[in-house]
């Protein structure tokens, strides 16, 4: 064929993507064995898998509110991300932080992220009712605030311009089936947990990604 060389693959150019991760111990891999394990590592490599030249900076950190989002997003600024994953919530609800002021914090930083350019995927707060030492007693006032939690993160999300990757329902079934997939703190998860996760959180993160590149070469 001409212009092509016998027995040599011809290369495939891949799309750049700078992704950025930010939120809270989950974004962060809290309870993962190695670092290819957490849930950054995980979504660089199904987007690598996809065709992206995937350039992947965390900046979550555990043990964060949504308040402490607006401090990750100044930290990331130097990066100018294609896209970002944030994941936050689970703190605000076990500090008992009230839904508004959570839910006005994480549309702020989204609208700056937006601002600047970058695509976000929003992962609402986990269903925490799943988690083992919730007393059964307890479970529905758990489930039933969490849920408060995940649609007002889910509207204020979407009307600042991000995707929403409703997956907490899925997540919390499964680790609710399999305790493996928590880690030995019963609380956050394991390397099987962020593979979970990102299983799930995948298709989401995917599709934002083709969608910018797709933008992009229109």
């Amino acid at each position: 064929m001409e212009g092509a060389t016998a027995g040599v693959a011809p290369v495939v150019a891949l799309s750049r993507l700078r992704l950025l991760i930010l939120g809270d111990s989950i974004a962060y891999g809290t309870g993962a064995l190695r670092a290819e394990d957490t849930l950054g590592h995980r979504l660089s490599a199904a987007l690598t898998a996809d065709g992206f030249d995937v350039d992947l900076r965390v900046l979550a950190v555990p043990g964060a509110v949504s308040a402490d989002l607006a401090a990750q997003v100044r930290r990331a600024e130097p990066f100018a991300a294609d896209l970002a994953v944030v994941v936050i919530g689970a703190n605000d609800l076990a500090r008992f932080v009230p839904p508004e002021q959570a839910t006005t914090a994480l549309a702020a930083a989204v609208a700056t992220l937006r601002a600047a350019g970058t695509d976000v995927v929003v992962v609402p707060a986990p269903d925490m009712s799943m988690v083992p030492f919730v007393p059964p007693a307890f479970r529905p006032l758990v489930q039933a605030a969490c849920a408060q939690l995940q649609h007002r993160q889910a509207e204020v999300a979407g009307a600042a311009g991000a995707s929403v990757a409703g997956v907490a329902a899925e997540v919390a079934a499964a680790f609710a089936a399999d305790p493996a997939l928590f880690s030995h703190d019963r609380f956050h998860p394991s390397s099987a947990g962020y593979a979970r996760i990102a299983e799930v959180l995948t298709p989401h993160v995917v599709t934002a990604a083709r969608a910018r590149r797709d933008d992009a070469a229109a």
